[in-house]
């Protein structure tokens, strides 16, 4: 899955306008412009079409954590220049506040069953060895389970 694509898919689950988008990016210290939102949620065939680099959509994550959780006291966390789908799926889950009960109901609701060793897997740290990369079916599939409850 591309930044991109996880974004729309963010941006619709929510419902969030051009402003509120703005705004996201503003609670991590960034600014955007409608422009740039606009062409990061294009399709891929739009000539107008932006890639969203790893360390702008990373910005976005944290500032939807700030959104939802408030922004925390002291110096902000550095936003990742690099992205894999394991560390996407963290944030995500800080941002949205859920335990492991809760990213399991929100996978059965799109028919995909996980258990909670499996699920655990995906947020160790990269050198344990219970660690697992988190491929894109698990992302989409979490992803769609976030839409068919929040979306309703």
């Amino acid at each position: 899955m591309t930044n991109n694509d996880i974004l729309r898919r963010i941006r619709y689950t929510f419902d969030f306008d051009d402003t509120k988008m703005m705004g996201i990016f503003a609670l991590a210290d960034y600014t955007v412009t409608r422009t740039q939102v606009n062409d990061w949620l294009k399709k891929e065939d739009d000539p107008d079409y932006k890639n969203c680099p790893d360390l702008q959509f990373a910005i976005f994550l944290n500032g939807l954590i700030n959104d939802r959780r408030g922004k925390k006291e002291g110096k902000p966390v550095p936003a990742e220049k690099n992205l894999t789908n394991n560390i996407i799926f963290t944030k995500l889950k800080i941002a949205l506040n859920l335990k492991a009960e809760d990213v399991i109901e929100m996978m059965s609701l799109a028919d995909f069953k996980i258990g909670k060793p499996e699920l655990s897997a995906f947020f160790r740290k990269n050198t344990h060895k219970h660690y697992r990369e988190c491929k894109d079916q698990i992302l989409r599939n979490f992803l769609k389970g976030l839409q068919l409850k929040y979306r309703q």
